[in-house]
């Protein structure tokens, strides 16, 4: 019975360890967790890009709407979001640096809306 107890605790301590490797950024972006699952900000001066996973997979998107939100001192740009393909595009012309902070609102394949934060390295 206690090999069976420390077995379980084992495997419970090493769950997280690999549930943590879902979260890394696939595209060189910063990734933030939702509802709705993983959101990976890949942000350039005229375009910002979201990639959505769940379970490091591609969520295959069928709809989207939403916007972004960029913060940059006393600065604030909005943009709509896009579906294009397998992402999300807002085009525009931002002001991006570190400690930018990006807000993302967006409803994806018709569910209620989800919110996430980003903020750029």
């Amino acid at each position: 019975m206690k090999t069976f107890v420390l077995a379980t605790m084992l495997l419970a301590s090493a769950a997280p360890a690999y549930a943590a490797d879902d979260h890394k950024p696939q595209y060189g972006g910063v990734v933030a967790e939702t509802k709705a699952g993983d959101m990976e900000l890949v942000a350039r001066p005229d375009q910002i890009v979201i990639y959505v996973s769940y379970h490091a997979k591609p969520m295959k998107l069928t709809s989207a709407i939403g916007k972004i939100t960029v913060f940059n001192g006393n600065d604030k740009i909005e943009a709509p979001l896009t579906l294009a393909g397998d992402r999300l595009e807002a085009k525009g012309s931002f002001i991006l640096g570190a400690g930018t902070k990006v807000l993302v609102d967006v409803a994806l394949n018709g569910k209620p809306a989800v919110a996430a934060r980003f903020t750029l390295k």
